[in-house]
């Protein structure tokens, strides 16, 4: 059950910062939110939306599967 609940944590999580990210340029001058929202941009943000839960997880799957969070102190031998 833990590990469905933190794959969908996972998942929402990354998809609020995409688009958080994708809303962020409204605020500029709107000259410019031409070049930022280009339909290659777009189009890179709608792939990233796909693959960017799938490698959050991969990256996050020690804390999916068994809840501990990586330290950065494994194999330091302390």
């Amino acid at each position: 059950m833990y590990f469905a609940a933190r794959v969908v944590i996972t998942w929402i999580a990354t998809w609020l910062t995409l688009l958080a990210l994708f809303l962020l340029p409204v605020a500029l001058p709107n000259r410019w939110q031409y070049y930022i929202y280009s339909p290659a941009s777009v189009g890179l943000w709608m792939l990233s939306m796909l693959g960017g839960p799938v490698v959050a997880c991969v990256v996050n799957r020690r804390w999916i599967r068994y809840g501990v969070r990586k330290t950065g102190t494994e194999g330091s031998g302390t």
